[in-house]
């Protein structure tokens, strides 16, 4: 931290003890946006954005929207999968997300996954050795990011927060199997987006009833009985399945454009 943003951050902190919430969240505000990089340890318990956001940085995540959704909006119909990076050629998971994606592909289902290994590369081999579309929507990180060998499109992106929504928006069905942090998350968020209502009702399908049963147990036990936290309704926004033939039943007969 250079001298002079020394000096500010000092002066910051004697100027904010004593000083009203409200004063202080002001105070707070202008400093940020002056572009002061560091608060004072003794700050009030308030969280402050580190340093003032470039411009560039909202046009360049603009953009990513604009090329994310142009991607999209190309497929008229499409499948979502999720699961595990970790899950090798010979699971039985990774077997059967391939046989999954390679029938939808075949029913004209374009199949897009987040474009790695694992579970994502399983249904991507699927649709592009049955000769359908297969989409990867990648991360940019600081060290090689993965790309599996079977896309026929692919686009890599700055920001998780926009590659999430691209994922979100992109299908008319989605397909979670077992994983980790990342597969609930995703999850969990379609989940919540259509029992708020801010997309439209779509099949949610978890794959893998050793894996999801015990969430699903944990929703229902806890969420809905014990602490009354959801509705009974809103454990029928999705479907849990144990076959590949069960999975794609349940797909074709509830997926519509």
């Amino acid at each position: 931290m250079n001298e002079e943003s020394t000096h500010t951050t000092a002066a910051v902190s004697s100027s904010l003890l004593g000083q009203p919430v409200h004063e202080a969240a002001e105070r707070l505000a202008r400093v940020v946006h002056e572009g002061v990089r560091t608060m004072p340890e003794d700050r009030p318990l308030m969280v402050c954005k580190p340093q003032k956001i470039e411009s560039w940085r909202i046009f360049k995540i603009m953009s990513e929207f604009i090329e994310g959704f142009d991607i999209i909006s190309r497929y008229g119909l499409a499948a979502s999968f999720f699961g595990s990076a970790r899950a090798s050629l010979d699971d039985d998971v990774y077997k059967h997300a391939e046989e999954l994606a390679k029938r939808l592909s075949k029913k004209g289902f374009a199949i897009i996954t987040g474009g790695s290994s694992g579970i994502m590369q399983a249904a991507n081999k699927g649709a592009f050795e049955a000769g359908g579309s297969s989409v990867g929507l990648n991360i940019n990180l600081p060290q090689a990011q993965h790309y599996n060998p079977y896309l026929t499109e692919k686009f890599g992106f700055d920001h998780f927060f926009v590659r999430k929504v691209m994922l979100t928006f992109a299908s008319e069905v989605y397909v979670y199997f077992p994983g980790g942090f990342g597969t609930l998350d995703e999850f969990f968020e379609i989940v919540t987006l259509v029992q708020t209502k801010k997309i439209r009702k779509v099949p949610i399908v978890l794959f893998g009833k050793s894996y999801w049963e015990p969430l699903l147990i944990f929703i229902e036990k806890t969420l809905y009985r014990e602490r009354t936290t959801i509705d009974e309704k809103d454990m029928s926004l999705y479907v849990l399945v144990d076959s590949v033939d069960e999975a794609y039943e349940y797909i074709t007969t509830n997926v519509s454009c």
